[in-house]
């Protein structure tokens, strides 16, 4: 693969806090391996996981290869000699020693501490790393949602901080905007004529946005309970979908340009009233069932836990107040323990004014179709004239674009 437009990147050290974490495993780790395996880490680098409690090597690797797919195994043995466990049960600066020491044989390495672990951790670890001096000016710090669980608690979160690093070296991610195909809308609305100028509310019906995952809470269990689907999927992931579609087109592509406009997406979402969350928001629990033919059991029974009230799904709708969208509904579906595993955004347009084939039997409207997983392609849904005799009969087709079969070149 050409590489001449990856990015130069330093040597580094990554410290993922909760490395034997599910995040860690399926996600963080894998995404290093492909782009290792890919040319892209041609730097120095050790891979730092840390997790409270003694963790065997063979068998976190053998777990973290579970989710690389086929791949060379020379080049996973070549990058697992780069991982280093190490355990710390408590986070303050004695605990830290081993750490420290590890980091500071190679001084000349960026730091970057990877907060794969609860928002309620954020503060011990911050004023550990701060102690110990490792807080230092050229490191950098990695946010994963949910930070927090109120505007409240997310101001104490971005104090603590604060309080051991500057802004610019603090990145808030969400890991759903490196999808191959959610970076691509940018690239679907701002470099395809088409799509843009019919991109308002006078050509469109409505927006459907869905995450849905067959699984149920898994080990997540403890996490899921104080979070649910709102907060898990709703404020963070579904929430940058809509941005990347609602916003208006940045200047350039500098970040704080892109978020400027997202964040004037966020600011025009209409409030909910007393009446619209009685009337505009559906949640849910999932309960006991079946699938492919195993039984399946419930949200309480896989927690252990018959009083909660956490919601597994939440279906809502919503509007952004401003010209482009103004009354045009917006739908938000997300779920656990679903039928299937899919995500998609789906823009209805609007039906023509005039219908001149009176015994059509669709409504003259089109639709597009943005799969983003498991398939990944965009489906232009159009009216098509059905071939031979017997007049002007019609049906939906849809033209597909399809990523696998278009691009050799796939990311995981």
């Amino acid at each position: 693969r050409n590489q001449t437009h990856s990015p130069q990147i330093k040597d580094f050290n990554l410290v993922i806090f909760g490395g034997n974490g599910d995040l860690s495993k399926r996600k963080i780790i894998p995404a290093l391996f492909h782009r290792y395996a890919d040319g892209q880490l041609k730097v120095d680098f050790e891979i730092y996981s840390i997790s409270r409690s003694p963790q065997d090597r063979a068998e976190f690797l053998a777990e973290i290869q579970k989710f690389l797919g086929k791949v060379d195994s020379k080049k996973v043995e070549a990058f697992f000699k780069h991982l280093v466990i190490l355990e710390i049960p408590k986070n303050n600066a004695e605990n830290y020693a081993e750490m420290k020491k590890h980091l500071e044989a190679n001084p000349n390495r960026q730091a970057i501490f990877y907060f794969s672990v609860p928002s309620g951790a954020f503060s011990e670890i911050c004023t550990a790393l701060k102690e110990t001096g490792l807080s230092k000016n050229d490191s950098k710090v990695v946010l994963e949602k949910p930070l927090g669980h109120s505007l409240k608690s997310s101001e104490e979160i971005n104090d603590i901080i604060m309080s051991a690093f500057e802004e610019r070296q603090v990145f808030r991610i969400d890991h759903y905007l490196g999808k191959e195909t959610v970076q691509n809308l940018m690239v679907l609305r701002f470099a395809n004529h088409l799509f843009e100028r019919a991109w308002n509310a006078e050509n469109i019906e409505n927006i459907q946005i869905t995450v849905a995952e067959s699984l149920g809470v898994e080990k997540r269990a403890g996490y899921y309970d104080k979070t649910g689907a709102l907060l898990d999927m709703i404020q963070n992931h579904l929430l940058q979908l809509l941005c990347l579609i609602a916003m208006e087109p940045p200047s350039s592509l500098d970040p704080d340009t892109v978020r400027n406009e997202k964040q004037k997406v966020l600011e025009s979402l209409r409030p909910f009233t007393k009446e619209t969350l009685e009337t505009d928001i559906v949640r849910g629990q999932y309960t006991r069932g079946a699938s492919t033919g195993k039984k399946l059991n419930s949200y309480l029974e896989d927690i252990d836990a018959y009083d909660s009230e956490t919601e597994t799904f939440v279906a809502l709708k919503t509007y952004i107040d401003n010209w482009r969208w103004k009354n045009t509904p917006i739908y938000f579906r997300t779920g656990k323990r679903m039928k299937k595993r899919y995500s998609d955004i789906v823009i209805n347009f609007k039906e023509l004014p005039h219908n001149i084939f009176q015994d059509s039997q669709h409504p003259l409207r089109n639709k597009l179709i943005i799969r983003l997983q498991p398939e990944e392609r965009i489906e232009l849904v159009q009216l098509s004239k059905i071939p031979g005799p017997g007049g002007y009969r019609f049906k939906p087709i849809s033209l597909k674009l399809d990523f696998i079969d278009s691009f050799k070149d796939r990311m995981p």
